[in-house]
């Protein structure tokens, strides 16, 4: 067994089955690329693979998994892998097909989690809504509607797991007062200068796992709107704790999420980093790190969904984070 393996921490969901901490992500992850990163993560130990629909990459990850399966490097049930349904595909008839094609595309004939990728409803067909009718609203498809959806195919035994993404706790609470199936995972934002420990607080006490999507700070977000963020990769706290360790900042940036019991999900196409990323899960941040990075005095968030509440949005973004 990899040795990486035997110290990889695992998070539990209520049934018993794990999740290891930190795995591999694929947003932005381009075609010709993500085939052979995915192979790579699974050859250096990884067995956490988080994709989604539009990510428009997922027939390749699945040829990843399968070049790893064809060489006897890991079977389908040490893998855990996620995927996401996308905004088009809301309705309860679209949650199935929608499913469908994502294990179709990943080879799979199951997926560990499934998640609801944003609380954010468009109408079939629609990649990115840009005009008022392409969106649905909650009072034509609620949220209800969807996770009745999800939790149908959970019974039905495509998806282990279901959880939801980008929601916030008013959304999580409209779910968590139905019958049946609560959320298992929250998938958010989550870096120190995005700690979230009001949404993280109220996960813990209901009993949804997290994961942290962008952890070191989307540096390859860095077009037009984005030239003027903060950047994680060079904050001086970041670099003087990791200069301590002896380690890269994007290190240390994956293990304060693992010492939050969070999962960490940073995307690389490039092997040697892909392999540096899997070592922070060996990386042990001690209290006075931890204090440091709680005070590092900025707060920023990367992927703020302003391409989802414009004026021909009905949603706002109090739909999507909390005030």
């Amino acid at each position: 067994m990899n040795q990486q393996l035997t110290a990889m921490k695992h998070l539990e969901f209520a049934n018993g089955d794990r999740l290891p901490i930190l795995g591999l992500g694929t947003w932005k992850s381009k075609p010709g690329e993500v085939r052979k990163a995915v192979f790579w993560a699974i050859e250096a130990g990884y067995r956490h693979i988080d994709c989604a629909a539009i990510y428009q990459n997922e027939r390749e990850v699945g040829q990843g998994i399968a070049d790893a399966m064809a060489v006897g490097l890991v079977d389908r049930a040490q893998l855990f892998v996620t995927s996401k349904l996308w905004n088009n595909s809301h309705r309860h008839e679209d949650v199935r097909p929608a499913l469908e094609k994502s294990l179709d595309n990943l080879r799979l004939d199951y997926l560990d989690l499934y998640l609801v990728h944003w609380p954010i409803a468009f109408k079939p067909g629609i990649g990115f809504a840009e005009h008022r009718e392409d969106y649905y609203t909650y009072k034509d498809v609620p949220l209800t509607q969807t996770w009745e959806a999800m939790q149908e195919q959970k019974d039905g035994g495509a998806v282990r797991h279901i959880g939801v993404s980008n929601f916030n706790q008013a959304k999580l609470k409209e779910l968590l007062a139905m019958a049946g199936q609560r959320p298992e995972m929250n998938q958010v934002e989550m870096h120190p200068f995005l700690p979230q420990t009001g949404l993280v607080d109220f996960c813990k006490e209901n009993g949804i796992l997290m994961t942290a999507y962008s952890p070191l700070g989307s540096p390859d977000s860095r077009g037009e709107r984005h030239k003027n963020d903060p950047k994680l990769l060079e904050n001086q706290t970041v670099a003087d704790i990791a200069k301590k360790h002896g380690v890269s900042l994007g290190q240390i940036l994956l293990a304060w999420s693992m010492a939050r019991d969070i999962a960490v999900i940073p995307k690389s196409v490039n092997q040697g980093r892909i392999v540096e990323n899997l070592k922070s899960a060996e990386l042990e941040l001690d209290a006075e790190d931890m204090d440091r990075l709680a005070a590092i005095g900025i707060a920023h968030r990367f992927v703020d969904g302003s391409f989802f509440t414009g004026p021909q949005s009905p949603y706002k973004s109090t739909d999507l984070w909390d005030s």
